[in-house]
């Protein structure tokens, strides 16, 4: 990776990738969300795309966001995004980005295994969750700075059941038992399931947060013409923007020559 994909093409300016697309959520509401806590800073540049085919506009980025549900890149692209985090990049995944849905004849969700180099690099891929639903969220690393000061929380959200496919550092999780209705695996014994985590590769690193759900009302056609409710899940909680706010400025980091204080 040359050097002009590790830095900033103008001093004090921050080359932002945003990935947002997908089935079944609404991504307009997530993008716009997004976008307006990336312009908080007016230093962040953004180049939005719907997937991962732009690779230039990748590499010369300081940090990746994404948001998507069921967007796999292609292994040329996976490849290239592995190298690109190893290389000292920085990978904010939101929500469904480890997701892979595939509708069974028996009408159950299966998470099949299609991608793995991808979801070793993301450190895990999404199989289940069970119905929408308050859970609490826990602080599993209360001195790493990314979720310093921030308390247990009770939210309502898709609790996100994952297989692990890395070494991770958890810093936020939540236990469950019960079952994933709906998914093909559905039956889950009682764990812990990481709900914020770090995976670092090379010189660089991903963070991953998984909560975030939202639904408009035409976000799950062609099976349903119009849903009747409108769902924005952990969107609704200060807190939730907090850790987006706390995620924006890890990644943001790699990109300036003096991060702030408290940026990691």
């Amino acid at each position: 990776m040359s050097e002009a994909h590790n830095t900033s093409t103008q001093p004090g300016r921050i080359d932002c990738v945003l990935v947002a697309s997908g089935k079944f959520h609404d991504i307009d509401f997530a993008r716009l969300e997004l976008l307006k806590l990336l312009g908080e800073d007016e230093r962040i540049r953004v180049r939005v795309f719907e997937d991962y085919s732009n690779l230039e506009a990748i590499r010369n980025a300081a940090f990746l966001v994404t948001y998507t549900c069921d967007v796999v890149p292609s292994l040329d692209e996976q490849e290239a995004l592995r190298a690109w985090v190893a290389g000292g990049g920085r990978w904010y995944a939101l929500h469904g980005t480890a997701s892979i849905l595939r509708f069974l004849d028996n009408g159950l969700v299966d998470s099949p295994a299609l991608a793995p180099h991808f979801m070793e690099t993301l450190g895990s891929q999404f199989i289940a969750h069970p119905p929408i639903g308050p859970y609490r969220v826990e602080v599993a690393s209360p001195k790493h700075p990314l979720v310093q000061g921030i308390e247990p929380f009770e939210v309502v959200d898709e609790l996100y059941l994952s297989d692990i496919h890395a070494q991770i550092e958890i810093l936020l999780d939540t236990e469950f038992e019960g079952e994933g209705t709906g998914f093909a695996r559905s039956t889950w014994q009682r764990a812990r399931h990481p709900v914020l985590y770090l995976r670092p590769i090379g010189q660089g690193a991903v963070l991953y947060l998984t909560l975030g759900h939202c639904r408009g009302h035409y976000d799950m056609q062609p099976f349903v013409d119009y849903w009747p409710e409108k769902q924005k899940c952990a969107w609704e909680l200060p807190v939730f923007y907090e850790l987006l706010r706390r995620g924006i400025s890890w990644g943001k980091a790699r990109g300036t020559d003096t991060p702030a204080a408290g940026d990691l």
